[in-house]
């Protein structure tokens, strides 16, 4: 099971909204993945590789932060019905809409929030209405039909969300340009189960209260509270192989640089993680069980065996996700998954993988 991501803004039909500038909120949840294989794609181009400069040393952070994402776009989460004078009925449903859709636009109006969809919706009077929608990287424009609720509201009938925050642990900073990676996975709807299209995000202060400890069958968690107030940086992109974005935190800007480990020399045998899950950076044992070949972001299965960190977490927990993995003096990944039935076992991806995403991904945002 990989790290989830708490939501921020919670489930909301398309009437109703709840904001809160203070949240607290449990460590950061994704997607299940006990089936589906979550591919890291290369560079694409010869040329895009050549162009850009990937470092051979970096800061291996283990921080934990906030972190509070804007969607590109308004998530369906689920359909829900509406309830009228004549009975219930679901127009989204009957229209095409699925869970997992994102509503690009109303008529000719960009759609950036549920605001956005309420205000629309609502103006409708009732009449038909043109949705766009992204499905599996397709357009769509689906022709919609509000219904008036008993409240004497226009409703689609559908449960949406356009942002989520929560807490996940920095893997890497480049001291030269301030590029950072985070989780080591994907930032995804868990409900919807898409890959959140981002629009914005950004990086702040987050402070651990307490921690639920995992056991078998029942995945931990890091609970504690984000502060909006401090900013450490941006994010600009959500990737299969973590969240990259830009810092000039003197907080995140700090500890000596670690040579990057190549994929090619990670071996079976004891490494070490890095966390400030107690307060303060610390290592923590573990072991290398085995190293994958295959091309997901499952590059090597670890096991924790510090009795430190069992007895405060019970293993690998929710929050933990980009904690860095340190194996004979290199930065060489970072923590993504915990298996459910031992949380003391999880995986880890490579940090090749996430820098070659993470310059890419930095050279195509600058350009």
């Amino acid at each position: 099971m990989d790290l989830k991501l708490q939501i921020f803004s919670p489930d909301r039909r398309e009437n109703k909204r709840r904001v809160t500038e203070k949240t607290k909120v449990s460590a950061l949840k994704n997607i299940l993945l006990t089936s589906a294989v979550v591919i890291c794609i290369s560079v694409p181009s010869a040329e895009a590789s050549a162009s850009r400069a990937i470092p051979s040393e970096l800061i291996p952070s283990g921080i934990i932060v906030g972190i509070s994402v804007k969607s590109d776009g308004v998530v369906v989460v689920s359909l829900g019905e509406v309830e009228t004078a004549d009975g219930k009925t679901s127009p989204a449903a009957d229209a095409g809409i699925l869970s997992g859709d994102i509503i690009k636009s109303i008529g000719e109006e960009k759609i950036v929030s549920i605001d956005d969809i309420k205000t629309s919706v609502r103006s409708s009077g009732g009449r038909e209405i043109s949705v766009r929608i992204e499905r599996s990287g397709k357009s769509l424009r689906l022709s919609v039909t509000p219904a008036l609720n008993l409240s004497g509201s226009y409703e689609l009938g559908v449960w949406l969300r356009d942002g989520l925050a929560g807490m996940g642990t920095v893997t890497f900073v480049d001291p030269k340009s301030g590029v950072l990676g985070v989780l080591g996975h994907p930032i995804n709807d868990a409900d919807a189960k898409v890959m959140l299209p981002l629009k914005s995000g950004m990086l702040m202060g987050a402070s651990v209260g307490s921690i639920i400890k995992g056991r078998s069958g029942t995945p931990g968690q890091l609970q504690g509270n984000l502060d909006f107030e401090t900013k450490l940086g941006t994010i600009h992109s959500n990737t299969d192989c973590g969240i990259f974005g830009v810092t000039e935190s003197a907080e995140l800007i700090r500890g000596k640089t670690m040579p990057v480990g190549p994929r090619k020399n990670i071996r079976v045998g004891e490494a070490f993680i890095i966390s400030n899950i107690s307060g303060e950076i610390e290592r923590y044992s573990i072991e290398i069980s085995r190293v994958f070949s295959g091309s997901d972001e499952r590059n090597m299965l670890i096991t924790v065996t510090d009795e430190r960190l069992i007895s405060q977490t019970g293993g690998i927990v929710q929050g933990m996700s980009g904690s860095p993995i340190i194996q004979d003096g290199k930065l060489i990944g970072a923590v993504t998954h915990v298996l459910v039935n031992e949380p003391v076992k999880g995986y880890g991806i490579s940090v090749e993988k996430m820098l070659e995403k993470a310059f890419y991904e930095e050279k195509q945002t600058a350009a």
